[in-house]
């Protein structure tokens, strides 16, 4: 399963929620992620996508990384770079 973040930017603040992201990903050595930009369609998008096995195991990561101080103090202030956002879990068939 592909479980993608879809985020909208602050005008200006694109590449560091990008930058932040990545570096948070890697440090929690997130499995199977990448970080994608927009090209064409609503400007400033953020896209923090990686795969899971099953919707439990999205549960049980989504579990883990909510106690990670990893994630805690490399998302730190995350919230301030964005609108809005979204999730999609799609199958991959």
């Amino acid at each position: 399963m592909v479980v993608r973040n879809i985020f909208v930017a602050k005008p200006g603040q694109a590449s560091k929620l990008a930058a932040q992201f990545k570096t948070t990903a890697e440090a929690a050595k997130m499995p199977r992620y990448r970080v994608l930009t927009d090209v064409t369609g609503e400007f400033n998008r953020v896209i923090l996508e990686y795969e899971v096995d099953s919707i439990s195991g999205f549960e049980k990561q989504m579990a883990e990384y909510a106690t990670s101080e990893v994630f805690k103090n490399g998302l730190n202030g995350y919230t301030d770079l964005y609108q809005t956002g979204t999730r999609e879990i799609l199958q991959i068939v």
